[in-house]
């Protein structure tokens, strides 16, 4: 019976509790899209940190607290790579997010407000939600109205 629970266990591990060698690694498959050449990296956008509180009705509110380095990147015309969101049901978007990871499950969506910038383009981006894209449009640093979105490119298009 020790022997049944004890490999139950072992099947359970995950596979750094192993020291042995007995199972490769894990590569963690979800990870950022790159940055673009000239672009800014979503390590430096998820460096913002984040005040919350609960209203009145329960809900977590959240305001961002940016450093520095991307406070100054408000109001600039930068380029960022990312999975796009559809926002509505047609072929081209004008208005979409940028997901900082690939999406996952479509019933679940994790992304904290530091994983997504809601896109405005002026030029229409023809949907892929597959690849990851790259994006050029002028950062908007928000959130300080507690909406939970922290960054807005406006005026974007397709890089």
């Amino acid at each position: 019976m020790r022997r049944f629970v004890w490999l139950l266990l072992a099947a359970a591990a995950p596979a750094s509790a192993f020291q042995d060698g007995g199972r490769a690694p894990v590569e963690d498959i979800w990870k950022p899209a790159p940055t673009p050449k000239g672009g800014i990296s979503w390590q430096l956008l998820e460096s913002t940190k984040e005040t919350t509180r609960t209203d009145a009705q329960g809900y977590i509110r959240a305001r961002p607290v940016f450093p520095a380095a991307v406070k100054a990147l408000n109001g600039k015309r930068v380029k960022v790579a990312g999975w796009m969101l559809p926002l509505e049901n047609a072929a081209r978007q004008r208005h979409f997010v940028l997901l900082a990871y690939p999406p996952g499950c479509p019933f679940h969506f994790h992304a904290g407000p530091t994983q997504f910038i809601e896109v405005k383009a002026d030029t229409a981006f023809p949907v892929d939600i597959e690849n990851a894209i790259i994006v050029e449009g002028v950062l908007e640093l928000t959130g300080q109205d507690e909406s939970g979105i922290f960054y807005r490119l406006k005026a974007a298009r397709p890089s």
